[in-house]
């Protein structure tokens, strides 16, 4: 299922790439939290790569230094240099840099949750989540922590301003998926890009007693969603009147900075 969303996105004409080096990245997204140690079995069928391919490329990987075998086994983990590499992506990004303190400071005075995140594949990825809502949630939410696009405020954000293209194949992709739940749920994704089109963000109650509105950011040289979230037993409706305004004006802060940025 990867490489066939992964050939999904691809260009027509784009040049061919390293087909080892594309599988090799594969077996590195094969490791989400909660399978911190995988065998080549289990890579094999997370990837759709065949076991000699996986046995060859994990060896490859620990040689690299970013898969550590666990000793007297055939089961690996995520090296420390690939959280290095993560480290040097969060510390280099501009966006970031510019809208975490904003985050904070409206996160703080508000008791609230705002999240940054952008799209990768059919998920979104937290750049950035910092939680002061008043009650505790039972969800906790880290940078580098994935969400269901369809499902979630900031995936119906992004697919409302996502490339045409892009987005028919998102959709295709998950029709495919849900099955008989989808043609209730293709009708919340219309609703919520109908949402963005008019007032500029949708909202979304996707977990129990949690809601959350979201927008896109204008002015980031790549796609990234701000949300706002608190946990309540208040419908999504009457907290849109308090959460949606606190998001509009948290979103034009971070825009305006990074319109005045030197790396724009």
């Amino acid at each position: 299922m990867a490489e066939h969303l992964q050939a999904a996105f691809d260009k027509p004409g784009r040049s061919p790439g390293n087909r080892s080096l594309e599988r090799g990245i594969e077996i590195l997204r094969a490791f989400r939290p909660g399978t911190e140690v995988l065998g080549n079995a289990e890579l094999a069928e997370r990837t759709g790569l065949s076991r000699s391919t996986v046995t060859r490329l994990t060896q490859t990987l620990v040689g690299a230094g970013m898969l550590q075998q666990i000793a007297g086994s055939r089961t690996y983990r995520l090296a420390p240099a690939v959280l290095s590499l993560a480290h040097a992506m969060r510390s280099g990004c501009s966006e970031l840099l510019v809208a975490a303190p904003i985050m904070r400071e409206v996160a703080e005075g508000n008791r609230i949750n705002v999240g940054l995140a952008a799209p990768d594949r059919d998920e979104m990825v937290y750049l950035e989540s910092i939680r002061y809502a008043h009650r505790v949630a039972l969800r906790k939410v880290v940078s580098g922590q994935r969400v269901p696009m369809e499902l979630t405020s900031l995936g119906r954000a992004y697919l409302a301003v996502a490339p045409a293209a892009r987005r028919r194949i998102l959709l295709s992709h998950f029709q495919s998926r849900r099955g008989a739940q989808w043609p209730a749920l293709a009708r919340e994704i219309e609703r919520a890009i109908a949402q963005v089109a008019a007032n500029g963000y949708c909202g979304e109650s996707w977990q129990p007693e949690v809601v959350a509105f979201a927008t896109p950011l204008q002015f980031s040289t790549m796609p990234l969603v701000l949300n706002v979230s608190t946990s309540t037993s208040e419908s999504l409706q009457s907290m849109e009147r308090e959460l949606a305004p606190i998001l509009l004006q948290t979103v034009a802060r971070i825009d305006a900075e990074l319109r005045r940025s030197p790396d724009r």
